[in-house]
């Protein structure tokens, strides 16, 4: 190895060992952004999963059609024999007043079992096919509340809408949340950088006065900002995994086959671009915020 090379590499490591002896502070540092950062993956795992409701109920492909009371037996054996042949209905399924009270009270709610039997109105359940859009389901829908002996017809769109509104209102949430984590991370970078450069004044100048360049002398301190940012982002992740998986074990089977979907954790490329945003960040905000300061 070269003499030059050498005393860079001196000079490198111990710039690097002095930042590694303030390590309550780099502590610090690391459990500020964490607790950014969780706000922001906590938000984003709310978003993955109404996404994955909205979608799954955006096409749920089936429809209740509820009876009035005075409906006949011979209605509903012809409302049910030309569903069948429509084109693009797969299965329907007669529901009495007595099979929807079993079905009901099938999860032993007491109140529930209270209600007179008029408050369990028979119904038609419909299922339609993969490739019959909601446009068609709308259609059909509004064909059959024009029956005599049809009172109401549920195509569970109504649920999608609602759905969609607390999607777009929980995007919102997490660009507002990704505002201040950037914020955050910058903030608290900047902060700990100066500090230590502060602590390390007199071995910077010391550099300096030997030929160092404003490069060479913030090259630590940049791979400290990325580290911090990048751990920061791993420690929220590990945290937020930890809270999901005991909520998970504690969620309602009869609550996901009603919703139609399990909870799920954040995607692999989200909590990969989670811990490299935070790095980036780390390392962006700690060249910029260290350029004047290094400038003696």
């Amino acid at each position: 190895m070269h003499r030059g090379d050498s005393h860079k590499t001196y000079r490198f490591l111990g710039t690097w060992r002095a930042g590694r002896s303030n390590w309550r502070l780099q502590f610090l540092s690391v459990f500020s952004l964490a607790v950014a950062f969780v706000c922001l993956a906590a938000a984003l795992l709310v978003v993955t999963n109404l996404a994955a409701v909205r979608d799954r109920w955006s096409h749920a492909g089936r429809a209740t059609v509820y009876l009035r009371d005075s409906a006949g037996n011979d209605e509903v054996q012809g409302l049910v024999k030309a569903l069948e042949s429509t084109p693009g209905i797969e299965k329907v399924r007669f529901v009495s007043r007595e099979a929807a009270r079993r079905e009901v009270l099938a999860g032993g709610d007491e109140n529930l079992a209270a209600l007179p039997p008029e408050a369990f109105p028979a119904s038609v359940e419909v299922s339609f096919a993969n490739d019959v859009d909601d446009m068609e389901v709308s259609v059909m829908a509004l064909k059959l509340r024009a029956l005599a002996s049809v009172e109401t017809v549920d195509t569970y769109q109504r649920w999608t809408e609602r759905l969609s509104s607390l999607l777009h209102g929980g995007v919102t949430a997490s660009l507002f949340l990704a505002l201040v984590v950037f914020g955050a991370v910058v903030s608290v970078v900047a902060s700990t950088m100066r500090l230590l450069l502060e602590k390390r004044r007199l071995e910077v100048e010391v550099l300096r006065l030997v030929g160092a360049t404003t490069r060479f002398v913030c090259k630590p301190f940049i791979v400290e900002g990325a580290t911090q940012g990048a751990a920061g982002a791993t420690v929220a992740v590990v945290l937020l995994g930890s809270l999901y998986a005991i909520v998970r074990g504690g969620f309602d089977a009869q609550l996901a086959n009603l919703l139609g979907v399990s909870p799920s954790f954040l995607p692999w490329p989200v909590v990969g671009g989670m811990v490299m945003t935070g790095a980036l960040l780390g390392a962006v905000t700690a060249w910029i915020s260290l350029r004047k300061a290094v400038r003696i």
